[in-house]
């Protein structure tokens, strides 16, 4: 989705503080794991007293399609078209248990930084391994055999345990992946 991605014809606007309050609550219904802990990791993603723009930016060719909640600067969370929130690779670094993960065997590695979608095979293979069960249409971090923080985040086109018994095809639909267009222009102003 993000692969041809530059910050050029960035529509920016400033939000309003309750149109921030209504994303927070999104996101913190979308990922419970943010409002759990002290401090709070939405608190640390979208402070109460920063500079919160929403960005209209074009994506994947269509014009206008993604919305992104833009903190001083840095990308922290973008949606499509009133669809679930997704967190930028950054984001996701910093808080790797926020979301459900799936993990890719070491032959899918290459063909996901590549932006290739993720089959079945490379989620069930040895090496691989289904972390949380989770239904289809679910945003979820995409993790590489050995490593320990994501290289991915994709949403599911299949729910796991279709993934498990059905074994062909994709299984995750890539989003977003490390040096894609979104990962090398980490500010946009």
């Amino acid at each position: 989705m993000f692969k041809k991605f530059t910050p050029d014809g960035i529509k920016h606007s400033n939000a309003k503080s309750s149109v921030i309050r209504a994303i927070r609550q999104r996101i913190v219904e979308q990922y419970p794991f943010l409002s759990e802990e002290e401090p709070s990791p939405i608190d640390v993603l979208l402070p109460k007293k920063a500079a919160i723009e929403l960005a209209k930016v074009s994506a994947g060719g269509e014009t206008n399609n993604v919305q992104m909640v833009v903190v001083d600067g840095t990308p922290v969370f973008y949606n499509f078209r009133d669809g679930p929130y997704y967190p930028t690779l950054r984001v996701l670094h910093l808080f790797p248990l926020m979301m459900p993960r799936l993990r890719v065997d070491r032959g899918a590695i290459r063909f996901v930084l590549a932006g290739a979608n993720i089959m079945c095979p490379g989620l069930t293979s040895p090496g691989a391994c289904i972390h949380d069960e989770v239904p289809i249409d679910t945003p979820v971090a995409i993790f590489a055999e050995g490593k320990e923080t994501p290289l991915a985040v994709g949403i599911t086109r299949l729910s796991t345990a279709d993934i498990v018994s059905v074994n062909k095809g994709i299984g995750v639909d890539l989003i977003t992946y490390l040096n894609d267009g979104l990962w090398k222009h980490p500010v946009i102003s």
